[in-house]
């Protein structure tokens, strides 16, 4: 069985957090890590900064462009993993990156790399599935779950897209990009049924959850919850502490207060 899917038997909450590497550094991303790992995340989405990503709101965006300007790269995000496992944290991560990076530091590296440092899958949000069949044969083989996206626009292709999957699928629960949201499609739910009928792995619901309310809703289609708009705003209000040694501690414990106001329970 994939660690992933594993954890999501083990683990009570199924919340999937995502954070922007690097933001504010990468020093702070380490503690964010441990810190959600022993608030019981089944998995940690770790963002690789992009200067085009193009599956991302606003929040994430700037995020994202933080992070390019402290010059944090794809290989900085691996050595986070390597870093993780060398303590002894043994969450399953989640590279979430950008097809672009992806082929100019080479499908056969990443995922030898990645699978050295610890990563469990990765998600290539713009990587149709079409295209995807030589990284997930990759990742078959060297055990990196390659992580599916489906979104109600998908509804012919479901059966085909899910038929293969490893770890979970991701399921986007609006159309768009990322980013928080007050309501949601009135399809979303039958949407999420058929997937979890077809899907051979769990399924994870993202894209604009951003509260308690949210995560009680969809742990009734899915599997798992992935929070990251509203966990990287969170993070982005309280930068100046959490780069500030003395005010460290303190930002990290609102930050922890924040992920367990998002849980079901």
């Amino acid at each position: 069985m994939n660690q992933l899917q594993a954890a999501f038997r083990s683990q009570k909450e199924h919340l999937i957090p995502f954070i922007m590497s690097g933001d504010p550094s990468l020093e702070v991303t380490l503690k964010l890590i441990y810190l959600l790992a022993e608030e019981g995340a089944a998995a940690i989405e770790l963002g690789v900064p992009f200067s085009d990503p193009m599956a991302d709101g606003p929040v994430i965006q700037a995020a994202s462009e933080r992070a390019l300007q402290q010059n944090v790269t794809l290989s900085d995000v691996l050595e986070l993993g390597r870093m993780v496992r060398q303590q002894g944290c043994d969450v399953p991560l989640i590279l979430f990156t950008y097809a672009n990076p992806v082929f100019q530091y080479g499908l056969e590296r990443l995922v030898k790399q990645a699978v050295s440092c610890g990563f469990n899958g990765v998600i290539v949000p713009d990587l149709p599935y079409e295209e995807s069949a030589p990284l997930r044969k990759l990742g078959s083989e060297a055990g990196l779950a390659v992580i599916p996206l489906v979104a109600p626009t998908s509804r012919q292709r479901i059966g085909k897209i899910v038929s293969d999957a490893q770890g979970f699928v991701y399921c986007v629960s609006s159309l768009g990009t990322t980013g928080m949201r007050q309501q949601f499609a009135g399809h979303v739910d039958s949407f999420l049924q058929i997937v979890r009928e077809m899907s051979p792995v769990p399924t994870a619901v993202g894209f604009g959850i951003s509260k308690r309310e949210h995560v009680v809703r969809f742990l009734e289609q899915a599997d798992a919850v992935v929070v990251g708009s509203a966990l990287v705003r969170k993070i982005e209000e309280l930068s100046p502490k959490l780069s500030d040694p003395e005010q460290c501690d303190d930002a990290l414990n609102e930050v922890r207060v924040f992920v367990r106001g998002l849980k079901s329970e």
